[in-house]
C-alpha cells in the first residue's frame, strides 16, 4: 500500500471526488430551455460535435471493408465485337485481404496508452481533434496507396490506425471535465451512437458510391467530410468549462458544483500505476472490452464478404445488409444510456448492478444469438439473429464503455487506453483468424467463425460477473485526495484543540 501512495500526486488538491447520480441529479444547471434544445447548453453541443467526431472514427474505419468487396470482384466486360471477359483491379486472396483489413490496427495499439497520457496533458479536446483530422487527411489518399501496391496501403491504414487511436482514451478525458454524473451514460452513450451511426452511413455510401462512381469516392467523399468536422470541432470545443468563453456562468457553475471542483487551475496528474494493474475490477473491464471486441470486430470487417460470397448477395445489397445491425445498435445505445441513468437516479439499481446486468445480459443474448445464426445459416434467419446479436451490444456499452469513469475519473482516459489497447489485439487478430478459416468461403468454415465469436462472449460474461466494481476504487486519485484532505482537517482540529488547552 506505501508503494501504491508514493506514486499518486499528495498535493493539496483543487478537486475531490464527484458527487454520485443521485446527489448530482438534484442540482439544475439554470437554463429553463429543454433537454432537446441541445445548442442552449454547452456540454450538449459538445457532445454533438463529439458524436460526428465518433461518426467520422468509425465511418474512415469501416469504408475499407466494403470498398475491398469492389476493390477484388471480378467484373465481366462486354467488348463490342460480342466476347465477354473478366477482370480483377487487385488480385488479392482471402488471407492478404485479412492483412490488409487488420493492418488500419497496427498502428491502433500503439496510441491507445499514449492518447491517455498526452489527453490529460494537452487536453483532450485537441488530442482527440488532431487524431481524427489526421486519419481524414490520409483516408484522401487512400486510392493512390493502393494503386501502388498493398504494401502502400497496409502502410497508410496503419498510420490511420495510429493516430485514431488516441480518440477513445481522450474523450473519457472530456467526460472527466464536461459529465455531471447523472448525465455521464447519457451523454457518453448519445456520443458513442455516433460509433454505429458512422457505421451504417459508411456501409450504405461506400456500396453505393463503389457501384456507381467507382470504389476511389468511397475514401474521397468520406475523407473530405472528416475534415469538415475537424475544422468545427477545432474552433468550437474546449478543454473544460473553466476556459470555455461561450458558456453561461450557471451552467459553468453546475458542472463544476457535480463534479466538486474549483475553478482554479488543476494539479498534475500523476497515475497510480501498480494499484491499475493488479485491480479486479480493470481487469474484468479489460476482459469484457476485449471480448465486445472480438465479436465487432468480426462482423464488422468481415460481414460484407460473408453476405457477397457466402450468401450471395449483390454488391450494394450486402452494403445495405451489413449495416443493419449497427443500425439497430445506434438506435438502442441511446435508449440504454437513458435507462441506465433512470436506474441510478431512482436507486432502482447502485452502480456496480447497473454495469454488471446490464453488461453481462447483453453478452449471454450476443452468445445465443450468435450460436443460433450460425446454426441455421440461411440469409435471412442468420441475418436477424447477427442483428439482434450487436443491437444487444448497446447494453454492454453502458457498461464496460463507461465503467472507466466509475473506477477514478481522473484516471480514466488512462484505464481506457489500457483496455483499449487489448481491444485492439481483438481488431488486429480476428480479420487474419477469420480470413484464414474462411479461404474456401464454404458454410462451415463461416460457422467456425461465428462459434468462436460467441464462445468469446460468454467468457467475457462469467469474467465481467465477477470482477466488476461501479464504485470510486480506493487507489483512485481522487480517493486518495480526499483522504489528505480529511488528515488536513483532523489536523486542523487537533491543533485548535492543543491551542486551546495551552491558552486554558
Amino acid at each position: 500500500m506505501e508503494s501504491v501512495i508514493c506514486e499518486v500526486s499528495l498535493i493539496v488538491p483543487q478537486q475531490t471526488h464527484a458527487m454520485d447520480a443521485t446527489e448530482s441529479s438534484k442540482l439544475s444547471d439554470g437554463i429553463e430551455a429543454p433537454m432537446w434544445m441541445f445548442w442552449k447548453r454547452r456540454r450538449y453541443v459538445l457532445v454533438f460535435l463529439a458524436f460526428f467526431g465518433f461518426f467520422n472514427v468509425y465511418s474512415l474505419r469501416v469504408n475499407l471493408s466494403v470498398a475491398i468487396v469492389a476493390m477484388t470482384e471480378n467484373r465481366t466486360i462486354h467488348h463490342p465485337n460480342g466476347t465477354i471477359s473478366y477482370e480483377q483491379e487487385f488480385d488479392w486472396d482471402s488471407t492478404t485481404k485479412g492483412y490488409i483489413l487488420s493492418s488500419f490496427f497496427y498502428g491502433y495499439i500503439f496510441t491507445q496508452l499514449l492518447g491517455g497520457y498526452i489527453s490529460n496533458a494537452l487536453g483532450g479536446n485537441y488530442v482527440f481533434g488532431v487524431g481524427v483530422g489526421v486519419t481524414a487527411a490520409l483516408t484522401l489518399l487512400t486510392p493512390l496507396a493502393a494503386h501502388g501496391g498493398f504494401g502502400w496501403l497496409i502502410t497508410v491504414r496503419a498510420v490511420e490506425g495510429f493516430f485514431e487511436g488516441v480518440t477513445f482514451p481522450c474523450i473519457h478525458a472530456i467526460w472527466s471535465n464536461w459529465a455531471p454524473p447523472s448525465e455521464r451514460s447519457r451523454m457518453a452513450t448519445i456520443a458513442f451512437s455516433g460509433v454505429f451511426t458512422g457505421t451504417v452511413a459508411s456501409m450504405l455510401l461506400s456500396g453505393v458510391l463503389a457501384d456507381t462512381l467507382g470504389w476511389e469516392w468511397v475514401f474521397y467523399i468520406l475523407g473530405a467530410f472528416g475534415c469538415i468536422w475537424f475544422l468545427a470541432w477545432m474552433v468550437i470545443v474546449k478543454k473544460s468549462p473553466e476556459v470555455d468563453p461561450y458558456i453561461s456562468a450557471k451552467e459553468k457553475e453546475f458542472i463544476l458544483a457535480t463534479l466538486q471542483r474549483s475553478a482554479a487551475p488543476a494539479e498534475k496528474v500523476k497515475h497510480p500505476w501498480r494499484a491499475i494493474v493488479t485491480s479486479k475490477a480493470v481487469w474484468a473491464l479489460i476482459v469484457s472490452s476485449f471480448a465486445e471486441n472480438w465479436g465487432f470486430y468480426t462482423l464488422l470487417t468481415q460481414l460484407p464478404t460473408f453476405l457477397r460470397d457466402t450468401m450471395h448477395f449483390e454488391l450494394q445489397a450486402a452494403g445495405i445488409l451489413s449495416a443493419l445491425p449497427y443500425l439497430v445498435m445506434g438506435l438502442l445505445l441511446s435508449v440504454a444510456g437513458y435507462l441506465a441513468d433512470l436506474c441510478q437516479i431512482r436507486r432502482w439499481l447502485t452502480t456496480t448492478q447497473v454495469r454488471r446486468y446490464f453488461n453481462c445480459g447483453a453478452f449471454l443474448a450476443q452468445t445465443v444469438f450468435m450460436l443460433v445464426g450460425a446454426l441455421i445459416l440461411r440469409p435471412g434467419p442468420t441475418l436477424a439473429c447477427i442483428t439482434i446479436a450487436v443491437g444487444f451490444g448497446a447494453f454492454a456499452w453502458c457498461g464496460f464503455a463507461v465503467n472507466h469513469l466509475d473506477l477514478s475519473p481522473k484516471s480514466a482516459g488512462v484505464l481506457m487506453g489500457i483496455s483499449n489497447t487489448f481491444s485492439t489485439v481483438a481488431g488486429i487478430v480476428t480479420p487474419i483468424v477469420s480470413g484464414r478459416l474462411t479461404a474456401n468461403g464454404d458454410e462451415n468454415e463461416w460457422r467456425t467463425v461465428f462459434y468462436i465469436a460467441a464462445g468469446i462472449y460468454l467468457v467475457g460474461c462469467v469474467i465481467y460477473w465477477f470482477g466488476v466494481s461501479g464504485e470510486l476504487q480506493p487507489w483512485s486519485i481522487e480517493a486518495r485526495e480526499k483522504e489528505q484532505i480529511e488528515r488536513i482537517e483532523r489536523n486542523g482540529h487537533a491543533n485548535e484543540g492543543l491551542a486551546m488547552d495551552q491558552k486554558s
